[in-house]
């Protein structure tokens, strides 16, 4: 019987993702259990404290584009079957705990490292990702690349 059967890979796509294949790829294997990738992207709006004085619909649309040819192109490093790639603009733990119940999962696996980078998706969020998830939460450490 497997432990986790539906499990939520948050990445946020910057390089530190990629850490995350080896262990997400691993214990869906070892589960054989549905996997989805989800990448977050806050609104443009959010940035600006809401008050925004120009539409900035075609910018959204053309992150929102990009995001999803790189979930994609992530997707496919992880050679594994990937039962749904998500690309959803809201708050990042909110849209987590969001789609982790939608999806019915028992796993949600994101990247944590202090500073930048998937620390948008853990940092200042870890508590709250951690403590308003449905199902376990699986923080594994990514390291930033040596320049």
């Amino acid at each position: 019987m497997a432990v986790y059967s539906k499990i939520l890979l948050a990445v946020d796509l910057s390089e530190e993702s990629d850490q995350l294949i080896e262990k997400t790829r691993t214990i869906a294997q070892n589960n054989h259990a549905e996997l989805t990738v989800l990448h977050v992207i806050e609104p443009l709006s959010f940035a600006y404290g809401g008050d925004v004085p120009m539409d900035l619909t075609t910018v959204q649309d053309q992150l929102d584009e990009h995001a999803r040819t790189k979930l994609s192109a992530f997707s496919e490093k992880l050679n594994y079957p990937v039962e749904s790639q998500q690309v959803i603009t809201g708050h990042t733990e909110s849209e987590i705990h969001r789609m982790a119940e939608d999806k019915e999962c028992d796993l949600i696996i994101v990247g944590s490292h202090g500073r930048h980078g998937l620390a948008l998706l853990l940092g200042s969020t870890a508590n709250s990702v951690l403590h308003g998830a449905p199902c376990d939460v699986l923080a594994v450490r990514v390291y930033e690349p040596k320049t």
